[in-house]
This record gives structure tokens, C-alpha cells and sequence, in this order.
């Protein structure tokens, strides 16, 4: 019988280099491209409901949003030209290169719906750069967890099931959020119904995510990423509740729902910060790095024992 395998790093050192991602700029980068996109989605539903004054204020965030990601992006590179470099070649198998590209074609048109908004000009333009930022706006959203996901990050790469459906909730949160803290109350409904949604997916996809990774789990739960997390779960609730509770505030309705929309975007932007401190603590403890090699044996020597007892036909 060949002994069981075990698994150990060199001297207790990690066994992997952690990213060397800044948090302020990366996990920052994650929470605007999520806010810029979602609220592009959110923009074009209300341009087509007639909610005209929520839906020129979110192509305004949203634009200021990408922009700001897009600093933070250059900021952690640390020359612009790092930037356009990528944007040489189109590898669709390359996480970077799509995002990049995503960004390239999703700036253009939020800054054109946003201007054409505010100035009141060139309308049919302005419609159809608020259809192209909504069809690219969700996807400028979630790439960002396939980023994430597709390194050897334990506490990303083990959750790449449910990371995307994280971001897109987390990021429909923030949007929602948005929505609620600068639009008028009497258009907020989508909004409200939205920030509902996405509290209910956050929770359920992070619950599911935790539930999966086993032991892998316990860099959601502990330390600075642990804080993090519970302070979004609490936020995010109490964000929705607010919205839910705005819609029968009477005078009330605009303050409710502005502190709604402002715990919507502050917990939005815990749970991506959170994510990337657990990722961050994930990778510099090597048990983590050990322990997903470990669970794969076992469970390949359980299916391999199984395939033995099964009776031969």
C-alpha cells in the first residue's frame, strides 16, 4: 500500500506568493466597477420607465465610478501605460485582457450617456450609449470575481462557484443603494425592489460560498476579513430593511431611504473589501494552501475505494 500522502510547506513558509495588490486600490477597484456597472443596468431601466431624474443621476455616479476605478487600477499598476498595454491584443482565456477591453468599450458609453443626460442634447445618442453601458455594465461588474477566482488564492480560487453571484449581488447593492440615496423618492420603487433582491442573493451566495470551501472558510470568518463581512451582512440587511420601510415612511420616505441607500453602499463596498482581505490572509497562511490538496485526495481515494467494493457485472 503506497502511505497517504501529506502535504507540508518549506520551514511553515507560504507556499504560494500572495498578490501584491494594494487593498486601497484593488478592493476599491472591485467595489467602483461594481457600482459602475450595476448602476448602468439600473440607469437603462429607469431611461426606459420615464424616471428621468434617477436615471441621469445614476449615468453621473456611474461614470464617476469607472473613472475612479480606473485610477485606482493605474494607481496599483503604477504607469497608465501598463494600462493600454493590455489593450494591444484580445486573449479571451485571460480574465485581465477581457476586463480591460470590457473597460475600454463600457467607459466610452457611460460617459456619453452621462453628458448627453445632463445637457439634454443629442438624445438618440444618449439612448443608445445607455443601451450599450447597460449590456456592458454587468459584465464590467462580476469580471472582477472571475479575476479573483481564477488565481491560486485559496480563499478566491475555492469560491469560484459562488463569487460571481456575490459580486453581482454585492454590486446590485451598491447600485440600488445609490439609486435610493440621490434619486426622488417617487421614482424609488425599482430601486427598493432591486436593493430587496440583492441583500437576499449577497446572503445566500456568500453562505453558499462558505459552506463549500470547508476549512477554507475560516479566512471569511476570522481576522479583518471576518469583520468585514459581518459588517456587510449587517449593513446589507439593514440597507434593504430601510428600503422596504421607505416605501411606507410618508414624510419620512427621503431620509429613510437615503440612509437605506447609504448602508446599501457602504455594506457593498465591506464585502468586496473583505473578500480581498480574505484572499490576502488566505494566502500568506500556507495550511489553506495545503488544506485544498489534502480534501482532493481524500475525496479521490474515497471514489477510488468505492469503485473497488462496487460488485463487477
Amino acid at each position: 500500500m503506497v502511505p497517504r500522502a501529506e502535504f507540508r510547506s518549506y520551514y511553515g513558509r507560504p507556499v504560494i506568493k500572495a498578490p501584491s495588490w494594494a487593498a486601497r486600490d484593488i478592493a476599491g477597484y472591485f467595489f467602483l466597477g461594481g457600482l459602475a456597472g450595476a448602476g448602468s443596468a439600473l440607469a437603462a431601466g429607469a431611461h426606459a420607465t420615464g424616471r428621468t431624474t434617477t436615471a441621469t443621476a445614476l449615468k453621473v455616479s456611474s461614470l464617476g465610478a469607472v473613472g475612479l476605478s480606473v485610477a485606482a487600477l493605474v494607481h496599483d499598476l503604477g504607469r497608465p501605460a501598463r494600462f493600454t498595454n493590455m489593450l494591444r491584443v484580445f486573449k479571451p482565456t485571460s480574465p485581465m485582457s477581457v476586463g480591460s477591453w470590457l473597460l475600454g468599450l463600457y467607459g466610452p458609453a457611460a460617459g456619453l450617456a452621462a453628458a448627453t443626460a445632463v445637457s439634454g442634447r443629442f438624445p438618440r445618442a444618449g439612448a443608445a450609449a445607455t443601451a450599450a453601458a447597460a449590456l456592458t455594465g454587468p459584465a464590467v461588474a462580476t469580471y472582477t470575481a472571475v479575476l479573483a477566482a481564477d488565481t491560486a488564492v485559496p480563499a478566491w480560487h475555492e469560491a469560484h462557484r459562488e463569487l460571481p453571484y456575490l459580486f453581482a449581488a454585492s454590486a446590485t447593492a451598491a447600485a440600488a443603494g445609490m439609486a435610493l440615496a440621490v434619486g426622488p423618492a417617487r421614482e424609488a420603487g425599482p430601486a427598493r425592489c432591486a436593493a430587496v433582491l440583492a441583500a437576499a442573493g449577497d446572503l445566500a451566495a456568500s453562505a453558499a460560498a462558505e459552506h463549500r470551501m470547508g476549512q477554507v472558510a475560516e479566512t471569511w470568518r476570522e481576522g479583518r476579513a471576518g469583520r468585514l463581512l459581518r459588517a456587510a451582512r449587517v449593513l446589507t440587511v439593514a440597507g434593504a430593511a430601510g428600503a422596504a420601510a421607505s416605501a411606507y415612511g410618508g414624510r419620512a420616505a427621503r431620509p429613510v431611504a437615503a440612509l437605506a441607500g447609504a448602508a446599501l453602499l457602504t455594506g457593498s463596498a465591506c464585502t468586496r473589501f473583505g473578500v480581498f482581505a480574505a484572499g490576502i490572509a488566505s494566502a500568506e497562511d500556507p495550511r489553506y494552501t495545503v488544506l485544498p490538496q489534502r480534501a482532493r485526495l481524500d475525496a479521490a481515494s474515497r471514489e477510488q475505494e468505492r469503485r473497488e467494493a462496487a460488485p463487477r457485472g
